[in-house]
């Protein structure tokens, strides 16, 4: 890399640490201190109580402080990854890295300390008087072999889980990458041969990892930069390396790699030579970790043998061996049982989650978050991202049944399935919300149609949905183009055996179709050749017309192109006196919960029946979440203060409203701040009929409804579920350009909900 490359890179790294803040971490209180109150409850007298409350009942810490999600990551810096002993001050960049990857990836709560104390049993004294503080230690950057001493004195008498990352995390991703290149390759534990380099705490630890996993002592042959560790060595030796000692005479790392099946380096660049892999036995393992350059260049590697198996510890290789795969998770399954320990079980059940998620389908926010990677499991693709969201459930969930069935929990968890559930909802911000839309939606299988079936998107939601649901997708797209879109994702299911496929070029159905369509449209204007053309090129028209037909019972489409071009097609072909498009309601899944956005995109300027029609519809469908309405019919007039054209047809709308009796809370015309606040509200209003803040704003024209939604997604975090299309009975939904599979899944749950269940 040119000088100057590395220099932009440099000081981009730099900028990154210093600004807009110094650090990457701030504290940020998680309850109100806005007045006298609540100064008395967070602090005396209130506090008291709390303090009691843990005096009588120690356990009870856990409720009333953030002890039992509070980690702290401790360092004294003398082996910091690449820099070596620079001390604990220079090494706080890396243990505030550390806080950022445990809140981002499991949301566990973490402080960062770093002691300047180098005496492996003062050092031990020190964290173990932090057990009031924390409810785990993440042991961090601790040369060897004073990491052995800390670890062992921090576990014998500590009650919380104490962790070595550097050894256990390191181990643990090992494994999971080890057991699926074997799977590769095509071998067994028992039966592999290993030559490792490095005997410090990481060596050692994988290597005791390999061992429980199946290997045999006498099969593995550990070298350091002495050479061979063998029996009666006596320089630069310790007991954890005497462990592993082969032979009694000394000999290089050329001379015993011949027919290794696994190379193991966590050594330093350049320590394995081509000619050293040429030695070894057929499709062999190459896990070359040193950073940041590795044992060997995986280029060079193949060039001798391009069957071999590669890992590395950069990012710019695949399969990267990256702890935060481990430690976030263990971590997350240790707390939430409240265990004492992690042990070997725990670990090995980490080893089991990774490993086996990496062989499951790819997610597609994993994809997203690596677009151009192949996700695909094989040689270059043996553990998953880190980015992959469903780690947290998986590996938590694992640890947590390991502690849970060895005894090491002080709150075991019964109900594990539903314990996976509030980890997946706790990242997938749709899932809890969710919930009830999917249950009704497995009551009754339905054949949902996809109009944009080539659709990455699309065919990662196909396979999700016959994962999750009863439903059948069908995708209009070519067959030839979905095979190979889903063989590049990594994606089991295949056209013709996992779902069926209607072929715009070339289908059966096709004189039926363009037959149908011409039926229904011949009095307006749409000749056969006319009929004949939609038929083979738009397909939103095909998965209408198949809905008409009854040979699908909800079409989504919207992938791509316009809003209303698609309701166009749709209102054509599937539009009636009892069907038509009253509105599009969005839910905005935001950090306080569900706000539901009306209209966004049918009617730009909706009359007052339009309105009220969308109020009616918006309560019926709020409650498919299981969320009682709360409407506020939003618009620049607030209770009658302006003569606009909004505030004149939201009071008409409201007149048709107040006409009959309503089984739902409704209330306007008013502004946003005063749908939400209802301190606010009852200044300007009292009295208004609405109890609380409201979770529905309907507005009056889409301009507004579009643009609060938008806000509330770019700028506010806010997840969208839908556009869900309302009063056309859930046979059509139009999405946008911008949703993702998931959301192309939840909409899917929408659309496969009978209407009986909500209407």
């Amino acid at each position: 890399m040119p000088d100057d490359a590395k220099e932009g890179l440099r000081q981009a790294a730099l900028d990154y640490h210093q600004f807009p803040k110094p650090g990457k971490l701030e504290i940020r209180a998680t309850k109100p201190l806005a007045n006298g109150r609540d100064l008395a409850r967070a602090y005396s007298p209130g506090v008291a109580e709390a303090c009691l409350e843990i005096k009588a009942d120690p356990s009870v810490a856990r409720d009333y402080t953030a002890r039992g999600n509070l980690v702290a990551v401790v360092s004294n810096g003398t082996a910091v990854l690449g820099l070596g002993n620079i001390g604990g001050l220079a090494s706080k960049p890396v243990m505030e890295g550390k806080a950022v990857l445990f809140k981002k990836f499991a949301n566990i709560d973490c402080f960062d300390i770093e002691l300047n104390e180098p005496d492996p049993e003062r050092l031990a004294d020190i964290v173990c008087a932090l057990e009031p503080t924390f409810g785990a230690i993440n042991l961090e950057d601790i040369k060897a072999p004073d990491c052995f001493i800390v670890e062992k004195l921090c576990r014998e008498r500590m009650n919380i889980p104490v962790f070595h990352d550097d050894q256990h995390g390191t181990a643990i991703v090992v494994g999971a990458a080890a057991t699926n290149a074997l799977r590769v390759a095509g071998k067994k534990f028992e039966d592999i041969k290993i030559v490792s380099t490095g005997g410090g705490a990481a060596g050692i630890a994988c290597l005791n990892m390999l061992l429980k996993l199946g290997v045999k002592r006498e099969n593995v042959w550990l070298c350091d930069i002495e050479g061979l560790v063998y029996q009666g060595r006596e320089k630069d030796m310790t007991p954890q390396k005497a462990e592993y000692a082969q032979g009694t005479t000394p000999a290089t790392l050329d001379e015993v790699i011949g027919g290794a099946d696994l190379f193991l380096g966590l050594s330093g660049p350049g320590v394995l030579k081509p000619d050293m892999v040429a030695k070894m036995a057929d499709r062999p393992i190459i896990f070359a970790l040193a950073n940041p350059t590795p044992e060997i260049d995986p280029d060079a590697a193949r060039a001798v043998n391009p069957d071999a198996i590669i890992a590395t510890g950069r990012s710019d290789f695949p399969n990267q061996v990256n702890n935060v795969l481990c430690f976030p998770f263990i971590f997350r399954g240790a707390l939430d049982v409240g265990a004492t320990d992690i042990n070997d079980e725990m670990k090995i059940a980490c080893v089991e989650g990774i490993a086996a998620l990496a062989r499951a389908t790819t997610s597609a926010e994993a994809a997203a978050a690596y677009k151009g990677e192949q996700l695909t499991f094989g040689a270059d693709y043996l553990i998953p991202k880190p980015f992959d969201p469903r780690l947290m459930g998986v590996v938590a969930s694992a640890v947590a049944g390991a502690a849970c069935a060895t005894g090491v929990a002080t709150r075991p968890i019964t109900d594990m399935k539903a314990y996976k559930a509030n980890l997946d909802s706790s990242v997938f911000k749709s899932a809890m919300i969710m919930r009830p839309v999917f249950d009704a939606a497995r009551t009754s299988a339905r054949r949902i149609v996809f109009a944009e079936g080539e659709d990455e998107r699309v065919l990662r939601a196909s396979q999700a949905i016959m994962e999750e649901t009863t439903d059948t997708p069908i995708l209009i797209g070519r067959p030839e183009v979905i095979e190979l879109r889903c063989e590049r994702a990594g994606l089991k299911i295949r056209p013709g055996v996992d779902f069926s496929i209607v072929n715009p070029e070339n289908d059966p159905r096709y004189r039926d179709y363009w037959g149908t369509y011409h039926e229904l449209m011949a009095r307006k204007g749409v000749t056969p050749d006319l009929a004949k053309a939609i038929m083979r090129t738009n397909t939103t028209a095909i998965g209408a017309v198949m809905v008409h037909r009854d040979e699908a019972d909800s079409l989504i489409c919207g992938t791509f192109g316009q809003f209303l071009w698609h309701l166009n097609y749709v209102c054509q072909i599937l539009g009636t006196d009892d069907y038509h498009p009253v509105a599009a309601l969005s839910l905005m899944i935001l950090e306080d919960g569900p706000l539901f956005v009306a209209d966004t995109q049918v009617h730009p300027e909706p009359t007052p029946e339009q309105i009220a029609e969308t109020v009616i519809g918006a309560a019926r469908h709020v409650r498919r979440f299981g969320v009682e309405p709360k409407i506020a019919l939003c618009s620049h007039s607030q209770f009658g203060n302006l003569d606009s054209d909004s505030g004149r047809r939201m009071r008409a709308a409201m007149e048709i409203l107040d006409s009959t009796p309503r089984d739902f809370a409704y209330e306007g015309e008013m502004h946003i701040d005063a749908a939400l606040d209802i301190e606010l509200r009852n200044r300007v209003f009292p009295g208004a009929h609405l109890d609380g803040a409201a979770n529905t704003l309907i507005f009056a024209n889409t301009d507004a409804a579009s643009g609060v939604r938008n806000i509330l997604k770019m700028k506010g975090g806010g997840l969208e579920v839908g556009p869900i299309l309302m009063g056309m009975g859930n046979r059509c939904h139009i999405v946008t350009p911008s949703i993702t599979a998931r959301g192309l899944l939840n909409m899917s749950a929408v659309a496969g909900t009978p209407v009986t269940h909500y209407g």
